[in-house]
């Protein structure tokens, strides 16, 4: 669930990047009483994802707005389909397309390329996370998306657990002095998880009693041989240069969870418009 108090604060920032001294052309133009109706529609097939918080956008700008969803969040459009409804002070509405749409539009991008992806792998037991690679500022609603598309969420922030990667273990001298400091600092409850790149590296995870071992960068056959060196004995992901093309054979190899960056880092918006009737 999404954290209203939260999302609230993100519209507000966003809104007042957008006009922080009013909007100069919607004040000049339009009559403080004009009321509109308008509809948000699909330009393009997708996976609608953020339409609640499209509709806030517009509440929070005027409460009597009212906001018809026509498409809930995870249910699929299609090209000239109608997403959602509005209606209520034309300022209002035209203050608050463009944060709506932002948000509508990045949101509906990544739940659409994590249900492509999902659907590649969708009858092997396989999990596909995102990552930490999000906007700054956006990462609630990017992570929400991706659980709209049906993929699952890594940590959400450094606070959330321990994820010992690459130069850590150079700063910390080796995998195994990090996993002991680590279980030293914190509780019982918090997994850790420990980045690999070799099979030397996942066996001195393995020894050091990793909750969690990544494969990252690794190529296919490496990705086999450190499986089934693991053999059930810690939670595997795969990470890095995992892409539609290739992921299930990544999936093929036995790995728990494959976390890619790109469902969020560089996705591609969904084309939705708000046209005024």
């Amino acid at each position: 669930m999404l954290n209203e108090l939260i999302i609230d604060g993100l519209i507000k920032r966003a809104l007042e990047e957008d006009m922080p001294f009013g909007d100069i052309t919607t004040d000049s133009l339009i009559d403080e009483e004009s009321i509109s109706r308008a509809e948000f529609i699909a330009k393009e097939e997708g996976i609608v994802a953020g339409i609640d918080i499209a509709g806030r956008v517009f509440k929070i700008l005027d409460s009597r707005v009212i906001f018809t969803k026509v498409v809930n969040d995870g249910e699929e459009a299609n090209k000239g389909d109608i997403i959602a409804q509005i209606e209520g002070k034309t300022r209002a509405l035209l203050k608050g397309e463009r944060i709506a749409l932002n948000i509508l539009q990045r949101l509906s991008g990544i739940a659409s390329k994590t249900k492509e992806i999902c659907c590649v792998v969708k009858d092997l037991p396989v999990s596909i996370a995102d990552t930490r690679k999000t906007i700054p500022g956006m990462r609630i609603l990017e992570k929400y998306a991706v659980k709209v598309g049906g993929g699952s969420n890594h940590r959400y922030s450094l606070s959330d657990g321990v994820l010992i990667k690459d130069n850590h273990i150079a700063a910390a001298g080796s995998i195994k002095r990090a996993i002991e400091r680590a279980k030293i600092a914190v509780p019982h409850t918090v997994k850790i998880e420990v980045e690999t790149e070799s099979l030397k590296q996942v066996e001195e995870a393995l020894d050091a009693k990793a909750d969690i071992i990544m494969l990252d960068n690794m190529n296919i056959e490496m990705m086999k041989q450190a499986v089934a060196l693991i053999n059930n004995k810690a939670i595997v992901e795969a990470s890095g240069n995992v892409s539609i093309d290739n992921i299930r054979q990544v999936a093929l190899t036995g790995v728990n969870i494959i976390s890619i960056g790109a469902l969020t880092h560089s996705v591609k918006a969904m084309d939705i418009s708000m046209k005024i009737r």
